[in-house]
């Protein structure tokens, strides 16, 4: 099957501006992430001399067919085109950038959006970052707090009413995955993540719902392999 050579014959404002910006080494990992150089000219939808001109420096692509191998391997065209941005389509928002004066007072926590079901791998696979939120570093060192042992969710549904409200940010420590007293921790059971009041007694650890609506769960001793807490709740926010 043959290849058009898409960049022959085309005007000049349709090809990427400043050939010599690197653009061929971008385009050279973008082949290795497709499987190789044939693959890469394939899916450009051009000859292999062409593309082996590309990774030289000695022609310039055009714009379809960088967007072609982009969309093929699932990165950025302005990161191919220009090598500015972020390389991946998937790429999570950077925390706010600490060396502004005034922020390396602060840390920035994330909040997942990890209101449901988070599966059978770690507690936030597959969750959003949504957006972070700021805390002094002196608030959370005050506390005994690291800023890396911290994220946060938003409460689902009434049964911790009136503490908890739904919609209500709580941050989780999660280096405290052990029972301490009575705290509101969050846990994960039968794939679902839950903030509730937890209390060893003797037949096992019971699972307590502020709201009186919702009656107390027992997980008995046999069966707390299958209880996972993921950390305790030390803070909380919502709207009045």
């Amino acid at each position: 099957m043959a290849y058009e050579e898409s960049e022959l014959n085309r005007n000049t404002e349709e090809s990427v501006p400043n050939p010599n910006n690197g653009i061929g080494t971008r385009i050279s990992e973008v082949s290795e992430m497709l499987g190789g150089r044939k693959k890469a000219a394939q899916t450009a939808g051009v000859a292999m001399s062409t593309f082996h001109r590309w990774l030289a420096g000695d022609s310039v692509p055009a714009l379809d067919s960088i967007a072609r191998l982009a969309k093929g391997a699932g990165v950025s065209l302005d990161w191919v085109a220009t090598g500015e941005g972020p390389k991946q389509l998937d790429e999570k928002p950077p925390i706010p950038n600490t060396e502004v004066l005034g922020m390396e007072d602060y840390a920035f926590v994330p909040l997942y959006d990890a209101q449901c079901s988070a599966g059978a791998g770690a507690w936030n696979e597959n969750c959003r970052v949504l957006t972070h939120i700021s805390f002094t570093r002196y608030s959370l060192r005050k506390q005994g707090l690291t800023p890396d042992h911290l994220s946060a969710i938003r409460i689902d549904g009434d049964s911790m009413e009136p503490v908890l409200h739904s919609g209500d940010t709580v941050l989780i420590d999660h280096t405290r995955t052990t029972i301490e007293g009575e705290g509101i921790y969050i846990l994960r059971l039968d794939g679902h993540l839950y903030a509730k009041r937890l209390q060893r007694n003797f037949d096992g650890i019971a699972i307590i719902s502020a709201n009186s609506a919702y009656d107390k769960v027992t997980v008995p001793r046999d069966r707390l392999a299958e209880l996972e807490i993921i950390g305790r709740a030390v803070w909380s926010a919502g709207w009045l």
